[in-house]
């Protein structure tokens, strides 16, 4: 009996913790973010050198494991002679980043939009959930690439495109979250001590939404950097020489049959950003939702 009192978690944080690392690929996952991180907020130390250096003397070399490598060049260069490796080092960076301000914005707006939706119900809640309903009927890609083309096509544009069009399941999740919320009895001890509608909404029943929240923020970023590379490659993001992964994959289209690993290793460095984002936010789900929870 002492001995599983023992290992029973003694806090909120540990109890997190001893749920989320049940799940061996989670922990992966977050373990490979951490590490992106890093190399992220150290990109112009790690970088062996500049993304928009051209060396003519080393044009499309391929990686340091091939025939004819160069160990200078660990994973080759492209067709003007810019290092790959520095090159993807650099457009991870972009690509991490924009997906935590997109996350951001999107969470922000589409949280507080669910909030007075759900909190004050009657015509604010049927204006703000039809209008909702109008985006969702959009495909994501289209309405991105509408509004892009509005505000002219540029990094900072796409992503305030995706942030915009990433807004409605934070409102529908948040508002679903509020109403289930708001009659409880914690909410209606607030009101009769006289608690405020500001401090009823963010104060009160917000931090009793958070967890799902916080999943989804997850899965946001993942959805956000494959959008954001979607849109580079189709040529309305990150703009030439921007070291942007999608941009890098759109640019060496060309290449695919001559030099492989322009395209090949954008793409897998793409495909293992997502994958660790999804996986760490399996885990997250897992830890967070009570219902799961052995």
């Amino acid at each position: 009996m002492t001995k599983n009192l023992d290992i029973q978690p003694s806090s909120p944080l540990q109890e997190f913790w001893f749920y989320f690392k049940q799940n061996r690929s989670a922990v992966i996952g977050l373990g490979f973010i951490f590490l992106v991180l890093l190399i992220s907020v150290f990109a112009p130390w790690i970088a062996p050198f500049d993304p928009s250096e051209q060396n003519r003397a080393a044009l499309l070399l391929p990686p340091a494991w091939y025939e004819g490598g160069n160990s200078a060049y660990l994973l080759g260069t492209d067709d003007i002679g810019r290092d790959i490796l520095s090159r993807i080092i650099y457009g991870t960076r972009i690509s991490v980043f924009a997906g935590f301000i997109i996350v951001l914005l999107s969470c922000i707006l589409g949280t507080s939009l669910g909030l007075l939706s759900g909190f004050y119900g009657g015509a604010l809640d049927t204006l703000v959930m039809r209008c909702i309903d109008i985006m969702l009927a959009i495909p994501n890609l289209l309405l991105t690439i509408v509004v892009v083309s509005i505000l002219e096509p540029s990094l900072t544009n796409a992503t305030l495109a995706i942030a915009v069009v990433s807004i409605p399941s934070y409102v529908r999740l948040t508002r679903a979250a509020v109403l289930n919320e708001k009659n409880r009895d914690y909410v209606t001890a607030s009101k009769v001590v006289g608690a405020g509608v500001l401090r009823l909404m963010f104060v009160v029943i917000l931090p009793n939404c958070l967890a799902p929240l916080i999943v989804q923020m997850t899965m946001g970023i993942s959805n956000a950097i494959l959008e954001l590379a979607t849109l580079g490659f189709l040529g309305i993001g990150a703009k030439p020489p921007t070291p942007e992964l999608g941009t890098m994959l759109s640019e060496s289209r060309s290449f695919m049959q001559a030099a492989n690993w322009l395209v090949t290793i954008p793409g897998l460095v793409i495909l293992s950003l997502v994958l660790a984002f999804n996986l760490m936010g399996d885990g997250l789900r897992d830890a967070l939702d009570p219902k799961l929870k052995q």
